[in-house]
């Protein structure tokens, strides 16, 4: 399983509670995504037209962005129970600013991983990174800052309206632009060709608007990551429609939304996203740490294509 998250600050934690206690980290932060995915929600994009650029990315206390799984397990949390701050705080951390959780608030499940010398006679369920060291998932509860009481007030506001979209245009697609890959404007479909290594889309002209155009644009070099001269990513697809498919399918998609709360534009792109769900909850069902591994290989896609936009956020620090 790839890395998608990185160790809170020391102290930071706090043990969970609620009714899946006894679910793995894995199963537990993917629980309530793929509840969403089965009411039919992709929650990475917001099901309503608010005007402005789409999520950004869900904040910690100290203002360093959550990565991976946590930023979609995040937005869900924010999308289903109305959350407008993009701050999330442990508890200690709410208390250590004169801060309240508020009585019966539900926290929010993030993962990490800790590191733990190994004896050589444990299991191999965690993941191996060296010898003589294992790395194993675990979890914390956070609490979105509307759920709190007494933080200064910064912390309470919702992020600021995006600028225009349609006045960024070029700004926009200039950063796409900067990314080495051969993009060819032209006929009625958007995809990545692996073996001849370049990207056909319609011309933007045929695009709805130009969130739309971004949004694809952004899904197809999530696929062009994927070679092996850049990411080296295989999924070990064998057939149009397999597991492997679907994941690299989830891959490009998060990438696209995570390119559009970094550079602020919706995250939505015109697919078959009722197949493209099933195919998902089906893997999901498989395996629970699907959602995981391809949530972190999407993250490492963004980075690597925000590299060449000179755009690519703090990766300190973050889950």
């Amino acid at each position: 399983m790839s890395s998608v998250v990185s160790s809170p600050s020391p102290g930071s934690s706090v043990a969970a509670s609620g009714p899946d206690v006894r679910l793995s980290p894995a199963q537990r932060v993917t629980a309530q995504i793929k509840g969403a995915l089965e009411r039919g929600v992709r929650p990475w994009i917001k099901p309503w037209d608010d005007g402005g650029a789409g999520f950004v990315l869900p904040l910690r206390a100290n203002g360093v962005a959550y990565r991976g799984v946590n930023v979609v397990a995040l937005w869900t949390a924010a999308t289903e129970r109305g959350y407008r701050s993009p701050f999330w705080f442990t508890f200690k951390q709410a208390l250590a600013l004169d801060g309240c959780v508020r009585k019966g608030e539900r926290g929010s499940f993030v993962v990490f991983y800790a590191e733990k010398k190994s004896t050589g006679t444990e299991g191999t369920a965690e993941d191996e990174t060296e010898v003589g060291v294992r790395r194993i998932l675990r979890g914390y509860t956070v609490f979105s800052a509307d759920q709190i009481e007494g933080l200064p007030e910064n912390f309470y506001a919702p992020p600021a309206p995006a600028a225009p979209l349609e006045g960024r245009e070029a700004e926009l697609v200039g950063l796409m632009e900067r990314v080495p890959a051969l993009v060819r404007h032209g006929g009625t479909r958007a995809f990545y060709d692996p073996r001849a290594d370049f990207i056909s889309l319609p011309e933007r002209g045929a695009f709805r608007d130009l969130g739309t155009y971004l949004a694809t644009r952004g899904h197809e070099l999530g696929h062009w990551t994927r070679a092996p001269s850049r990411l080296d990513r295989d999924f070990g697809q064998k057939r149009f429609g397999d597991a492997g498919y679907a994941l690299e399918e989830l891959v490009a998609e998060l990438c696209a939304a995570i390119l559009g709360a970094v550079l602020g534009f919706p995250g939505e792109h015109v697919e078959d996203h009722a197949a493209y769900i099933a195919s998902w909850l089906t893997v999901l069902d498989q395996s629970p740490s699907a959602f995981l591994s391809a949530a972190g290989k999407a993250q490492a896609a963004a980075d690597y294509l925000l590299g060449f936009m000179g755009c690519r956020p703090d990766l300190h620090g973050g889950d």
